[in-house]
């Protein structure tokens, strides 16, 4: 280990300079929806936090789902920049943002019937629904800025700017937290006022964006006055490369609603059990996120470099780090479970419940690294479809088939599918990768 570190002292360096930001941006995240909650949480009445939770839980999907956007724009920049081809930066640039445009207009324009759907699936009473109601008609409207926001950050991440990411971030999150509080508690707007601190910060944030973006590209030698960047052929390529990572969200999403709403079936102190450990794995992402997106950038740039050498050291650079990190999580979970339990929850049988359950988060690190760092690595050489067909295998098999196996053992059941799930997903994927290694087609 130590003659590893010291042989490519200068790459460990660099992949840990690019993945830190990232991690230090991801903490930022929940800063906010503790502020939410705080805020609206003493309004003085339930609805008004249920009927918030229900409509970001939805706005969030919806902006999750979108992801497909930062994911692979971010595989196609780095490899642009491995080429040093700065018409192409400029051009994916566009057409990126053209697409993240038009998918946001699509959900503005479809806001009503996800709005009807919402009320029915939820079948929450009238006054969380006015609220929840109140709150995604607001918020839908940063679709266009929230959207643009992920293809800018996938930009400047692709070019190995992660400082950028992080100052996008940190001003979205502030900028929300301070209007958050300014709207609700002073100016007692409610759920309403809420939405208006996102929506106005991810303008805000846009802006910021789009003038880091001009002043890299101008850095880079990147001319963004580019006129040769509709090309119709090019703009389906980015859509079938976008909808194969589409898919692949879909399928991951699914799977965590399903445990979400099979717990609801088991009983209501099981799912605010399961809430609790879903957080552990929030906090696993933090840093293996950072690692992956890191990742992205790294095997991007090589296999834009046509180095497959390059590749390979940044995948087991990756794998290292990542490794240490799960063991370093998985260790933390085994000594200071119980204790991050009793900081979320002060409900006397949620603790007992969660306990119960705890030895699956502790093992969930483990299990989990692979599936993190190769969804990475997979971004960085654009392998959409290999993305897409592992997903559905590791969700049919590996967490639905499982389940439907071990349904009888319940919360247990569905702790060791989810389990099961995200190691499935690791090892396919690293299967395909060494398929790929082996037929020397990591360069294709």
């Amino acid at each position: 280990m130590k003659h590893f570190l010291k042989r490519h002292k200068a790459h460990h360096k660099s992949l840990l300079s690019l993945a830190g930001p990232m991690i230090l941006s991801n903490i930022t995240v929940p800063m906010l929806g503790l502020v939410d909650t705080a805020v609206i949480g003493h309004l003085g009445s339930a609805h008004y936090l249920a009927g918030i939770a229900l409509g970001s839980a939805v706005i969030s999907l919806l902006f999750w789902l979108a992801g497909f956007l930062r994911m692979s724009t971010t595989g196609l920049v780095a490899q642009a920049y491995g080429k040093s081809d700065h018409t192409l930066l400029a051009e994916l640039l566009k057409r990126s943002l053209l697409l993240a445009t038009a998918v946001a207009l699509l959900l503005i324009a479809l806001s009503i019937p996800i709005q009807s759907l919402m009320a029915y699936l939820s079948n929450a009473n009238e006054a969380v629904l006015e609220q929840a109601n109140s709150y995604f008609s607001i918020r839908i409207f940063s679709a266009p800025a929230a959207l643009c926001n992920l293809v800018l950050l996938a930009w400047m991440l692709g070019v190995h700017y992660g400082r950028g990411p992080f100052y996008l971030l940190l001003i979205t999150n502030i900028t929300n937290i301070v209007l958050d509080i300014y709207f609700v508690v002073f100016l007692d707007w409610g759920v309403a006022g809420a939405a208006w601190a996102s929506l106005i910060a991810d303008y805000i944030a846009l802006a910021f964006a789009l003038m880091l973006v001009a002043q890299l590209a101008k850095k880079q030698g990147v001319n963004l006055a580019v006129k040769a960047w509709l090309s119709i052929a090019k703009l389906l390529d980015l859509v079938s490369l976008n909808r194969d990572i589409f898919i692949r969200s879909l399928a991951l999403q699914l799977c965590f609603s399903f445990m979400t709403f099979y717990g609801a079936r088991i009983g209501e102190t099981t799912l605010a059990a399961n809430a609790v450990l879903l957080n552990f794995l929030m906090l696993v992402s933090f840093a293996l996120d950072g690692i992956a997106y890191a990742s992205e950038a790294k095997v991007g740039k090589a296999k834009g470099e046509h180095s497959a050498k390059q590749i390979k050291l940044w995948v087991n650079l990756s794998l290292f780090w990542g490794g240490l990190f799960a063991l370093f999580y998985s260790l933390i979970f085994l000594l200071f479970g119980e204790a991050i339990i009793r900081l979320l929850t002060d409900v006397p049988e949620v603790i007992s419940l969660a306990t119960v359950y705890l030895p699956w988060v502790i093992i969930l690190p483990i299990a989990a690294m692979g599936c993190f760092l190769f969804d990475g690595i997979f971004v960085g050489l654009t392998r959409a479809k290999d993305m897409r067909n592992t997903m559905l295998f590791s969700a049919l098999v590996g967490f639905f088939g499982l389940f439907w196996l071990v349904s009888s053992w319940q919360n247990h059941g569905l702790w060791f599918a989810m389990t099961s799930f995200m190691l499935m997903r690791g090892l396919t994927l690293w299967f395909r990768y060494r398929k790929i290694v082996n037929n020397q087609q990591l360069l294709d």
